[in-house]
């Protein structure tokens, strides 16, 4: 099943997609995509709809991003050990974990906004795990029960903000837009493996990024048992598990996002993002 988010940013609506590949509005059902409907028993009352009887969302309507009123996205550093060797950097021998502000979120086809005084924005495809159930010290053998998820996650970073200076990666992270999530949330039913997805990474039509979640260091069961070890996950919590190599802080020389740029980026079976870069200055 593929639940999504629809409108103005901030009143947005909830929706699943039907077999017909028609965005169906799921107001009546659910308030949002958030919280308690992520818990197991609602999404076995949406999948068991006859969704060919819920309204059509109208043509044109933005989609944001796929999950709402998320409490903590938490990320996971250097998870792919040919993005670290890349990056100069060892492979861990246990996940880096820092954090995103919420306030980083938006729509999967939202533009990528430069931050103020910005010379390095960079770009990473990511698989994102969205938490179903609250988790609190769970083993790796179930904790796959406590995920409702997954989708498509480019985890947008400032490579001097991140890396210079104090060296702080949240700060590095967390700008306007540094966040699109979506388009789906595809439930974990449809996800027959999630160390086996292929994702890939574009800025105007030449691949940069081309990998898989099978390389990953430490795989989803593993990350979602290690966190809740550290802090309660709550439903609606976003895990961004890292990113495969290819990003341009690793092109020799390096590659960074400019102004009327085009990326692009996807996962198999869990769809695309297209996003636009512009400068903060436009926005105003």
């Amino acid at each position: 099943m593929k639940l999504f988010r629809y409108g103005q940013r901030g009143s947005e609506r909830p929706g699943v997609l039907d077999s017909a590949g028609k965005l169906r509005d799921l107001s009546n059902v659910i308030a949002d995509v958030a919280g308690a409907a992520l818990a197991p028993e609602s999404l076995a009352r949406i999948a068991a709809l006859d969704l060919s009887t819920l309204p059509e969302v109208p043509a044109g309507e933005r989609i944001g991003a796929c999950v709402g009123g998320v409490g903590k996205v938490i990320c996971i550093g250097l998870n792919y050990a040919d993005h670290a060797a890349e990056s100069g950097a060892a492979v861990p021998v246990e996940p880096i974990v820092f954090m995103k502000a919420t306030s980083a979120l938006c729509g999967p086809d939202d533009g990528i906004i430069i931050p103020k005084d910005s010379q390095k924005t960079d770009w990473e495809v990511e698989l994102a795990v969205v938490i179903g159930l609250e988790a609190r010290y769970i083993d790796e053998a179930n904790a796959m029960d406590y995920v409702a998820g997954y989708c498509v996650a480019n985890d947008l970073s400032e490579r001097a903000f991140q890396l210079e200076g104090t060296g702080q990666w949240v700060k590095g992270k967390s700008a306007d837009n540094f966040g699109p999530m979506g388009p789906w949330l595809v439930t974990k039913d449809e996800v027959a493996d999630p160390q086996n997805l292929h994702l890939w990474l574009e800025v105007d039509g030449h691949r940069f990024q081309d990998g898989s979640t099978e390389t990953m260091v430490f795989g989803v069961a593993y990350l979602v048992a290690y966190l809740s070890k550290f802090m309660t996950l709550q439903p609606g919590d976003i895990i961004s598990t890292g990113t495969p190599p290819g990003v341009g802080l690793g092109q020799k020389p390096p590659i960074y996002l400019k102004p009327g740029q085009v990326v692009r980026l996807g996962i198999d079976g869990l769809g695309e993002q297209t996003q636009k870069v512009v400068t903060y200055e436009s926005t105003l």
